[in-house]
């Protein structure tokens, strides 16, 4: 019997270089520091014009603050234990998490039982990204950048 898996979700380019943007900008958090736009891309390698689009997005969504002037900046609006990537994706992607567009007065018993797995596949991969926050990834990278060097050594 073979077995199948579907296609991964993938992210989007503009969901990708937003949590990278928010990853810099968490790595810096506890130091007090920001970081301006042309930082971001060059250590992330984002096109500067998109990140500002980005950056902009976020602000507009609470996630983050800029800070004016010639030395302004970015810094997260909050701590990054306290954003989780389910909030930074739907920040981009504008999805609502529990608001599905299946319209359950126009389908079959069958439709209705497909709705519901998918449903629940959903609701799975929510709950994942709920309990992961931005300092998960800073630690999860730091941990990977120590293996790196020790494997290097």
């Amino acid at each position: 019997m073979a077995i199948y898996s579907i296609k991964p979700v993938e992210l989007s380019n503009k969901t990708e270089y937003a949590l990278l943007a928010l990853l810099e900008l968490a790595t810096c958090y506890s130091k007090g520091e920001h970081l301006q736009i042309r930082e971001i891309a060059v250590l992330q390698n984002i096109p500067s014009r998109y990140l500002e689009q980005l950056l902009a997005t976020l602000r507009r969504k609470g996630l983050i603050k800029s800070i004016r002037g010639a030395k302004g900046g970015y810094v997260l609006a909050r701590e990054p234990g306290k954003i989780t990537l389910l909030e930074a994706l739907n920040c981009m992607e504008g999805l609502d998490p529990v608001v599905s567009s299946f319209d359950y007065h126009h389908q079959t018993v069958e439709g209705e039982v497909i709705q519901d797995v998918w449903q629940e596949a959903r609701q799975a991969a929510n709950a994942i990204l709920q309990k992961y926050t931005l300092q998960d990834l800073c630690e999860r990278r730091a941990s990977k950048e120590r293996r790196e060097l020790m494997y290097y050594i």
